[in-house]
């Protein structure tokens, strides 16, 4: 049995590691200072023995003893991280100084929870991690790209100037239930609209390709990234490699839902990037790791879920 720290274990990704972590026999010390984390995710786990919840901000030092980190903790919906940029960056940036501090102090591996969106608009497609990105410094996302693109930099100055066991994860667009409704992301946004009968909101001319991978997949990419060999930092793209376009995801999830909601244009957003599609060839020979859910499958348990919000 293993003590690990989540940082943002009560929001999406994080409640669901919370619980694959407490199944496999480890206790789990879930930080949150729900911003964007809710209760509600992690309700089913509170009676749990092995189970401990604590309310922090990770832009402040934090003591407690542990076996593992993983620093998930940062709002990662636009609409949740441009609502306080500052804080945004600080979350990323001071969030990783302490973490990082605490696991030189323990002498224990930390995981760091990174995106895809270190790679801005790319100029290469797909995308491998040896690419460098294309992130405008100066835009309305930038507080939450070059916040991730910094923690990156400070994971891997602990790891050489300190011979930290870092781990470097990028993810990619995922989805699944334990969604906030209103994050502002797209696999909610359809879902949500097409629930209610509205209309569904594509942004530009709805060509724009993201990748979906399902939550269990991800989280199950993750645990095998921790538990890699030493020295195997990363940075390691997770997700899934099929691309979709905004259109073909829209016309599934009316599909599946039984909508009559239509399909209503809007401008596209300022630095909304164009493709986002990964190359996970590393984590296939690395890890051992590749996504199995399919697309249509993962839609119709998340659809399940935000119809029984509804109730």
């Amino acid at each position: 049995m293993k003590r690990i720290l989540i940082t943002g274990g009560a929001g999406f990704l994080g409640s669901h590691l919370s619980k694959k972590l407490l199944e496999e026999g480890n206790e789990v010390l879930c930080v949150d200072n729900f911003y964007t984390g809710s209760r509600k995710n992690i309700h089913d786990l509170l009676d749990n023995k092995n189970f401990e919840l604590l309310r922090h901000d990770v832009t402040h030092p934090l003591f407690v003893e542990v076996d593992q980190i993983y620093n998930l903790a940062c709002p990662a919906s636009p609409i949740h991280y441009q609502f306080d940029p500052v804080q945004t960056t600080k979350t990323s940036v001071l969030g990783a100084i302490n973490m990082l501090g605490l696991a030189k102090r323990l002498k224990i591996p930390i995981l760091q929870a990174s995106t895809s969106e270190v790679y801005g608009d790319p100029e290469i497609h797909p995308q491998p991690e040896s690419y460098r990105g294309n992130v405008n410094p100066i835009g309305p996302r930038a507080c939450y790209d070059e916040g991730k693109r910094c923690a990156e930099t400070l994971f891997f100055d602990y790891y050489r100037q300190h011979s930290l066991d870092i781990k470097v994860m990028r993810i990619f667009n995922t989805y699944g239930p334990n969604m906030n409704p209103q994050d502002g992301r797209v696999v909610s946004n359809f879902i949500v609209q097409a629930l209610q009968g509205e209309n569904i909101t594509i942004y530009g001319d709805g060509k724009q390709t993201r990748s979906f991978c399902y939550v269990s997949d991800l989280i199950d990419g993750m645990v095998k990234l921790m538990n890699s060999e030493k020295g195997f930092t990363g940075p390691v793209n997770i997700g899934n490699p099929r691309e979709f376009t905004m259109l073909e995801l829209a016309e599934q999830i009316i599909e599946l839902t039984g909508s009559t909601s239509q399909l209503k244009f809007q401008d596209l957003p300022e630095d909304d990037p164009l493709q986002r599609q990964p190359i996970i060839e590393l984590a296939k020979s690395k890890l051992g790791w590749e996504p199995e859910i399919e697309l249509r499958k993962g839609l119709k348990a998340t659809i399940e879920y935000f119809r029984n919000l509804k109730r």
